[in-house]
């Protein structure tokens, strides 16, 4: 494993078969980042199914329901950027109002270009996307694969 940058603005997101390394981008989504660690800390992710997975462009995730309907309870301003949506890209997934983001957030299999200004994004996988690709893919997924832990890396011993 590489050195870390920012114990404190990296997650380790934990699947079945292997960590998934996210660098956090405070610089680009302040609000977003905060909020997303607090949950991670609170162990609001774990267990938290993948309940969208389209190939070639991203699998969703952060919905205790599973349906694609649920969050935390807390919506987020937008943080939109000029960075973009390519693989690895962490993003926060929405409704049509660009204020309603919450806990699901979803991960750039590819290129995805046509999204840049209109979500908010919030993190870069930096070691471990060959974990992603493995997500079992659906609208929604049969069976699907689940976050195990997520933690803020400066909180894992």
């Amino acid at each position: 494993m590489t050195e870390l940058k920012d114990p404190e603005n990296t997650l380790f997101l934990d699947l079945d078969w292997g960590r998934v390394t996210i660098e956090l981008r405070p610089d680009l989504a302040p609000g977003h980042v905060a909020r997303i660690k607090e949950l991670a800390r609170e162990g609001f992710y774990d267990g938290i199914v993948f309940h969208r997975v389209i190939d070639g462009f991203m699998a969703q995730t952060g919905d205790p329901t599973g349906t694609g309907m649920g969050g935390s309870g807390k919506k987020l301003e937008a943080e939109f950027s000029r960075e973009p949506h390519l693989r690895g890209v962490c993003s926060m997934a929405r409704a049509q109002d660009p204020n309603s983001a919450d806990s699901q957030f979803f991960i750039c299999f590819g290129d995805a270009g046509f999204l840049d200004g209109q979500y908010t994004v919030w993190g870069q996988v930096v070691d471990g996307m060959d974990n992603i690709d493995q997500i079992k893919r659906g609208e929604p997924v049969s069976e699907p694969d689940s976050i195990i832990t997520m933690r803020v890396a400066a909180d894992v011993a």
